[in-house]
Parts: C-alpha cells; sequence; structure tokens
C-alpha cells in the first residue's frame, strides 16, 4: 500500500460516519481507493495539522487544538498521526 496503511485505513473505515452520513467504504480496498481518489493526507502531528489546515486557507489562528482535532475531516489514527479527508 501507499501511504495509507493498515493503521490508516482501520482508521478511516471505523471512523469514516463522522464525516459522511452514508458508508463510501465497505472494505479495505475500498477505504484505500476512496482515500486516494479524495486525495486524503496523513500528517504526524497536532501542528502538521494546523499547518495543512491554514495552507490551505483555513483560517485557524484563533482555534485552539481541541478544537482543530474535533473538525470532521479530522481522524486521529492512534498513534500520533492524523488522517485529514476532504469530503
Amino acid at each position: 500500500m501507499g501511504e495509507y496503511d493498515d493503521a490508516v485505513i482501520a482508521c478511516f473505515l471505523k471512523h469514516q460516519g463522522q464525516l459522511f452520513s452514508e458508508k463510501v467504504a465497505e472494505n479495505e480496498a475500498e477505504a484505500e481507493e476512496f482515500l486516494e481518489d479524495c486525495m486524503a493526507v496523513v500528517v504526524n502531528s497536532v501542528k502538521e495539522v494546523l499547518e495543512y489546515f491554514e495552507e490551505e486557507g483555513i483560517d485557524v489562528e484563533d482555534a485552539d487544538e481541541e478544537s482543530i482535532l474535533e473538525a470532521s475531516e479530522v481522524f486521529e489514527v492512534g498513534d500520533g498521526r492524523y488522517l485529514i479527508v476532504e469530503g
């Protein structure tokens, strides 16, 4: 697999409901294809999540770390990394 390893794919499959009202993937292969199609990004820290949003032109200046991590587009992989999926 490319950028999306087993942990990232499992995280997305388990938590896809936080961003989408219906499942967009039923299995690992569908999840990986979906993440590739929407060019989801895996970052290694909260700081990189903030940098990503800033680069995308999303105003995070007044947002605190907790509110950024609660955004529906941000999935905590569980090993310090975060998956960002724009829906």
